[in-house]
């Protein structure tokens, strides 16, 4: 049985055909049967039959063309006196197929021409001589009911399909947006992992710089000194490669390794330590902070930590000898607050504009991102009476 099923829905139109040869068997019995009487209406009578057999025939392949056809079959019998037979069951056939398929004007079209069809054959062919207005009335109605049903159940099919294919087209659509938000989301998460990544290895890469260099200085004069350069060497490579090691994985994976521990993201309370591993590096730094320290959203706690720790590693790239920083927390009622400046010769003025020089600047284009995600500001520039100056302001609420 369902073999036979899915063979009519692959081959419709010869569904189509063979019931076409049936009701053009039924129609040439009729005639045969003597239901048509000898002389023109017999000569008209087989193109009206092969006519509304062609109908059937053809009704889902060009709808609105086999729906003129009945038409015309309509007027030519309602003009040469040819009675109604079973053949026209074609015209309560194509009004259903159209109402389904076709197009509106068609639909409507097959509507008025099933609200007028069975009152032009009464007024043509009465069913009984003689009957009364009531009964002709009666019978109209009757005959017009089928053709209206089939009207309302192929536009009712045709609205029903239309709901499922807007349902099957909202659903595409949402999943394109999905994919197109999961791509942006992918892409956000990849250029925040870039800018991990940078700040891992600009700070870390510097210290290690910092401290072999030192420990090269010393090496015969102070041995104690070169050793304990080379154990916060050894320590800040280990820190770095944690977390360039997790980061990677992130990248490789897109996500998390299964089992995999997550490492800590740094928070305010670790700036001191950052403080304390940059002054082991010969930076004199100084550190306050001023208000009431408070739980903040992660986010902001990252964004401090990284923005103090790309400064300060600017300051040891830029700065020069001899020179000295000093960092400020400031705890405000809706916001943190962050003051970095440095009394060094500072870096050239290309390097801190948006975009850098010749690529440059990537460091304080990656501040800027991530304060500007959080919400907040930040202003970056020398400072009167030379040095470097960063200040930037981050509300404790994201934006929007």
């Amino acid at each position: 049985m369902q073999r036979l099923y899915d063979f009519i829905r692959r081959h419709p139109t010869g569904v189509d055909v063979f019931w076409a040869v049936f009701l053009l068997g039924l129609s040439g019995m009729s005639m045969v049967s003597g239901m048509y009487d000898a002389g023109r209406e017999e000569t008209v009578a087989v193109p009206v039959a092969l006519g509304l057999s062609t109908v059937v025939a053809l009704r889902r392949r060009a709808p609105e063309k086999m729906l003129l056809l009945a038409i015309l079959v309509g007027v030519a019998q309602l003009a040469f006196d040819v009675r109604p037979g079973v053949g026209n069951f074609a015209m309560l056939v194509i009004t259903y197929t159209v109402a389904t398929v076709g197009e509106r004007w068609a639909s409507r079209l097959a509507l008025v021409c099933s609200l007028s069809a069975a009152a032009l054959s009464q007024l043509r062919w009465e069913a009984e001589p003689g009957a009364s207005w009531p009964q002709v009335v009666f019978v109209t109605i009757i005959m017009t009911v089928p053709f209206v049903l089939a009207w309302v159940l192929g536009d009712s099919l045709r609205t029903r399909r239309a709901y499922f294919d807007q349902l099957e087209e909202r659903a595409a659509r949402l999943e394109r947006e999905r994919e197109a938000q999961s791509k942006v989301a992918v892409a956000a998460e990849r250029a925040r992992i870039a800018r991990e990544l940078h700040d891992v290895v600009a700070h870390n890469v510097s210290v290690m710089v910092v401290q072999a260099d030192g420990a090269a200085y010393v090496m015969d004069a102070a041995p104690d000194q070169a050793r304990q350069a080379l154990e916060t060497i050894s320590g800040t490579g280990r820190q770095a490669l944690a977390e360039m090691r997790r980061l990677l994985g992130v990248l490789r994976t897109g996500d998390a390794p299964e089992g995999g521990e997550y490492v800590p993201q740094p928070d305010v309370e670790q700036i001191e330590d950052l403080v304390e591993q940059v002054r082991q590096t010969g930076l004199e730094v100084d550190f306050k902070v001023e208000g009431t320290p408070r739980p903040l959203p992660s986010g902001v706690e990252l964004t401090a930590y990284r923005v103090v720790q790309e400064a300060l590693t600017n300051t040891r790239k830029h700065g020069g000898p001899d020179a000295g920083a000093s960092v400020r927390l400031v705890y405000f009622d809706d916001g943190l607050g962050l003051l970095i400046e440095d009394d060094g010769r500072g870096a050239a003025h290309e390097l801190y504009e948006d975009g850098g020089a010749d690529g440059a600047g990537h460091g304080m284009i990656g501040m800027r991102e991530r304060v500007g995600m959080v919400g907040g500001t930040l202003d970056a520039g020398p400072r009167p009476g030379g040095g470097f100056r960063i200040s930037a302001l981050l509300p404790l609420k994201p934006p929007g």
